[in-house]
This record gives C-alpha cells, sequence and structure tokens, in this order.
C-alpha cells in the first residue's frame, strides 16, 4: 500500500490496525476491538483519533485576516484571537471545494484545517505555508475526554468549546481547539512530530481509548455532519446542506457570493436531509431513493447506528420533502422502508 503516512504509523501497527488509503494517506479504519466497540467508546467514555491526514495550512502575516475575509464564506469578526470557527471555500458557482475549520491562534496567525486531499487547493486559495509535514493531530473525543487530557495537562483540558490555547508538552508547544467531529465533547491537538507518539501514549495511558476512522465516520453521521466528497463538494451549495449560518452574507464580497445571493433568493433546488431505516440494514452511497415510486434523490451517506441499532442515512431531496415522510431506498436489488428525519440523528453534547 503507498500514500504518505502519520508520525504515528508504527505505533498504529504495533496496536494491530487495519491500515486503509484516506485522502492519500495510510490510516487506521479500526483496531482489533472494532468499529462498533471504538463507537461507543466515544460515546460512554473516551477515545483518541490520529487525525494527522488533515491538512495544516498556516497564515502568519499582516494580510492574512484580510486574505481569509475574501476568500472563505464566515465571517471572522464573529470570533477573535483564541477561537476557532467553521468555515468553506467556495469556487464562483458557490459550490463547495472544501469546508475547513479556521484556528485564529493568535493576532495575526491563521492555522487553516483543510480535509487530506484539499490542503494543496487550500494553499493555492488562501495563501500561507503548509506545515502538515511538521505536526500530528489528535482528537480526544467523548464524554470524558476533559478528564482524560487533564491528567497529561490541565490546562489542555480547560480549552472552551471553540477556543485554541497553547500547552507546554515535554518541551515542545502543542497549539490545540475544542473542536471535532464526533457530537461528543472533546477538542483536537497539533503535535510536534517529535513529540507525537508520546503524546499518543500518554492519552491511551491516561484511559483513552484508539479508535479509527471507521468510527470517526460512523460518528460523524450519527451527529449529521457532513462530509467532504458527500454532502458537500462539486455541484454542492452551503444552501443546499443546510449550512446557510457559515455564510457572512454582511461581511462584503467573498468568492461565490453572488452565487449563493442568487441562489438565496430563488431559493434550493434540493436540501440535504436525514434518514432513519425500519431495520438495522444501512442504505450506502448511492442508493436511489424514491417517494410513491418516483425517483426523487440519492443517498450521499449511509451506515448502521451502533446507538439507534438502526441504518441511517444522509442524502439530497426536493426542497418540499417534510420530516415523517415515508421513502424506499434501493439497496442491492431490494427496496428498504425509511423515514425523512432532520439530523442530528442522535442528541449532540453541548
Amino acid at each position: 500500500m503507498e500514500g504518505r503516512h502519520s508520525p504515528l504509523d508504527a505505533v498504529h501497527r504495533r496496536l494491530g490496525a487495519k491500515l486503509v488509503d484516506f485522502g492519500g494517506w495510510e490510516m487506521p479504519l479500526s483496531y482489533p476491538s472494532g468499529t462498533i466497540a471504538e463507537h461507543t467508546a466515544c460515546r460512554t467514555d473516551a477515545v483518541v483519533f490520529d487525525v494527522s491526514h488533515l491538512g495544516t495550512v498556516r497564515s502568519a502575516d499582516s494580510g492574512a485576516f484580510e486574505r481569509l475575509q475574501r476568500t472563505l464564506t464566515n465571517d471572522l469578526t464573529r470570533i477573535g484571537p483564541g477561537r476557532a470557527q467553521y468555515t468553506h471555500l467556495l469556487d464562483e458557482n458557490g459550490f463547495v471545494l472544501d469546508d475547513v475549520i479556521v484556528w485564529w491562534v493568535d493576532d495575526n496567525r491563521f492555522d487553516v484545517m483543510p480535509n487530506a486531499s484539499n490542503t494543496a487547493a487550500v494553499v493555492a486559495a488562501v495563501g500561507g505555508v503548509d506545515v502538515t509535514e511538521e505536526r500530528a493531530v489528535l482528537a480526544v473525543q467523548g464524554p470524558n475526554a476533559r478528564s482524560v487530557v487533564a491528567k497529561v495537562s490541565d490546562h489542555a483540558a480547560a480549552v472552551p468549546r471553540m477556543g485554541v490555547t497553547h500547552i507546554d508538552y515535554r518541551n515542545c508547544l502543542c497549539t490545540l481547539a475544542g473542536t471535532g467531529y464526533t457530537g461528543e465533547d472533546g477538542l483536537e491537538i497539533t503535535v510536534p512530530v517529535e513529540a507525537a507518539v508520546e503524546l499518543f501514549e500518554d492519552l491511551l495511558e491516561a484511559g483513552a481509548q484508539p479508535a479509527g476512522l471507521g468510527a470517526r465516520d460512523t460518528l460523524r453521521l450519527e451527529a449529521g455532519f457532513p462530509l467532504h466528497g458527500h454532502e458537500l463538494g462539486a455541484g454542492i451549495t452551503p444552501l443546499q446542506a443546510g449550512l446557510g449560518w457559515v455564510v457572512g452574507w454582511d461581511k462584503g464580497d467573498f468568492v461565490g457570493r453572488d452565487a449563493l445571493v442568487e441562489e438565496r433568493e430563488q431559493g434550493v433546488s434540493r436540501k440535504l436531509t436525514g434518514f432513519v431505516t425500519e431495520g438495522r440494514q444501512p442504505p450506502r452511497e448511492g442508493s436511489a431513493v424514491f417517494i410513491d415510486g418516483d425517483h426523487v434523490g440519492v443517498v450521499t451517506s449511509g451506515n448502521y447506528s451502533p446507538v439507534l441499532n438502526k441504518g441511517i442515512a444522509m442524502g439530497f431531496l426536493p426542497p418540499d420533502a417534510a420530516p415523517g415522510t415515508k421513502v424506499e431506498m434501493e439497496v442491492r436489488g431490494r427496496r428498504l422502508n425509511a423515514e425523512v428525519v432532520r439530523p442530528p440523528f442522535v442528541a449532540l453534547r453541548k
């Protein structure tokens, strides 16, 4: 298997992880405990994910703020230094090239966190320097995440949701944010490569269970979070995905704004919605969706929900398809009965 490797690659192999390609990186899909056990541990206790495949694009010059404001959808004046913000990078048609988190670290330093395969495109769009190779990123998630992290650093455990701070770990400066992708409380830590293995092992010793990207996907789906290349991407706008709140309509011009304004005035032609099946079998990406026998949409993500013990999915339907609408989905030549719901599928932890 070819691809880029996390600084923790040897640790994952020692722990028996199943490694797969993800955005050009060889990353752990699951460990011997299995995806469902890892998913459940995140919902009930604490896990640590290696998400070093995510990019870090650093803008640290006097023009960084204005450049990001002109390029990304959200309005940085809603936050300030020491805070993080979810936002989108669009093309001129209003379609989502990537969804990113901006960490406003200090006055003139912004760390933009793109999806793995989009780092080069984000550098081209917003400028800055790709520092991905200099660090690992660990996501500690779950209701006990902060108590686990507190055994390593009290200051790290105290970072507020969507807050950004620094800690000194073994004489290495780490930057962290109260962010995550599971619907649970937690934080994400960028740690210099030379200290990454020690931090990962310290978190395991403190009580976190290692979890792979399989559980990360089922967790984000239960939380109703979109994934680039599925619910976001070519031909999809923030408004169609129900994410109009990431658009700073009053901040001035940005790439794709005119197209979004036109779509807002005319109304979306489709909308992202959720589905829950009657049984355990899940729909899968690409499954056709039918209402009263008419083909009206397609599933963008589908999987089994360990919390609900049912199949769940997201996909695009006509905008008048309200929650409670009965649908059928074609999976492997047979029809599954399902109902339209409004995500999230499980209650999110505040």
